[in-house]
């Protein structure tokens, strides 16, 4: 008889597990065969790999009431950060491949995603409106270090004068602090950070690859202090884990120059409820049933509801009592603005270049 073995974290990595997708129909287990794990942890180093696709079009948009924007790009797909708690996770599934492991390993990226921008904003008909940068995946993950692609994207918009929002957790958005401060200036570009614990500890557990709370807390001063508007995102807030440093974590953000503030309760939508169990029993196993108990309470009783009424901010006592600790903490440490209407990009001054990348014009 076979010995199916139990799920251990690798080392670098957020998901536990590498289930297969919801629309698999067969799906595979890790067996006994003398070499499974050192110190507790599988002794199995996954790789990152990153295949280019290419797209026919790179802006998406939505309808969905509860946010505050219809316009995204997404560099990427699949994310190494890690984060277990991704709501982007399930998306992988769409491709035959884990929400899981493969999330954060086998990763895809949009080579031509600059070009196919610059042509969709040259279209004669075309509209400006804000386009959000981190809708999906992170923009600044390790990969775009090398593959500059996001880079790309924001030398188009600056082109362009076209409104543009980031939504990061990595401090790497400070290197195009040379493209957003110009743009800033004219009122085009707002930039929001994810904070989701100040303890490195915990950070390091739920995502494992993104920047140190420390270095987050530097890039909100450094862009700060470049005079581009900052958000400090609380986001996910999890019941019985890190809500308690809701407080902390405005007034470490406030005192590093954010001038806006939001927060989100964790989702844990379709793979993602099991992952997160997972995560759970495998690093916190001593307060995995009332992290669970809590985040039901916040949703009906169920892990997860849909709804867009509710979504992001749950019901019930305990999503209740959230909100109202969030938002005393906000206007205590002086942050009079949240992130979803903080920043009003502008779309007046949209025009389209004379030239193209390849070939600027002589008379820009």
């Amino acid at each position: 008889m076979v010995d199916v073995l139990q799920e251990l974290p690798r080392k670098g990595r957020g998901a536990v597990s590498n289930q297969s997708g919801r629309f698999e129909s067969v799906s595979t287990v890790r067996i006994d065969d003398g070499w499974a794990s050192v110190d507790g942890f599988v002794d199995e180093k996954l790789k990152t790999t990153v295949t280019d696709e290419h797209p026919k079009t790179i802006i998406a948009k939505n309808t969905s009431p509860d946010i505050p924007f219809d316009r995204s790009i997404n560099p990427y797909r699949g994310c190494e950060h890690g984060c277990v708690y991704c709501f982007a996770r399930p998306t992988h599934a769409y491709h035959g491949l884990s929400p899981g492991l493969d999330f954060e390993t086998r990763l895809f990226a949009k080579p031509d995603a600059a070009h196919l921008l610059e042509r969709e904003l040259m279209r004669p008909g075309y509209v400006a409106k804000t386009v959000q940068l981190g809708a999906n995946t992170d923009p600044y993950q390790p990969i775009e270090r090398t593959r500059k692609i996001t880079r790309q994207i924001l030398q188009v918009f600056q082109r362009f004068d076209h409104p543009v929002g980031i939504t990061t957790k990595s401090d790497l958005v400070c290197r195009d602090i040379d493209i957003l401060q110009p743009m800033a200036a004219k009122g085009l570009v707002g930039v929001a950070l994810s904070v989701t614990t100040l303890d490195r500890t915990l950070a390091r557990k739920m995502e494992p690859r993104c920047p140190t709370p420390e270095k987050r807390l530097a890039a909100i001063r450094a862009l700060s202090d470049a005079g581009i508007p900052v958000a400090v995102m609380v986001a996910p807030v999890v019941p019985g884990l890190n809500d308690h440093e809701i407080e902390d974590i405005l007034g470490a953000a406030k005192h590093a120059g954010a001038s806006a503030a939001e927060y989100i309760l964790l989702r844990l939508p379709l793979e993602i409820h099991e992952l997160f169990e997972e995560w759970l029993q495998a690093h916190v196993p001593d307060r995995a049933k009332r992290v669970m108990k809590l985040v039901r309470e916040t949703r009906g009783g169920k892990a997860y509801d849909s709804d867009f009424s509710q979504r992001m901010r749950g019901t019930g006592v305990y999503a209740e009592m959230t909100r109202a600790r969030f938002n005393a903490a906000r206007k205590r440490v002086g942050i009079v603005r949240n992130a979803a209407s903080g920043f009003q990009q502008r779309k007046d001054l949209f025009s389209r270049p004379l030239g193209t990348i390849d070939q600027p014009s002589l008379f820009e």
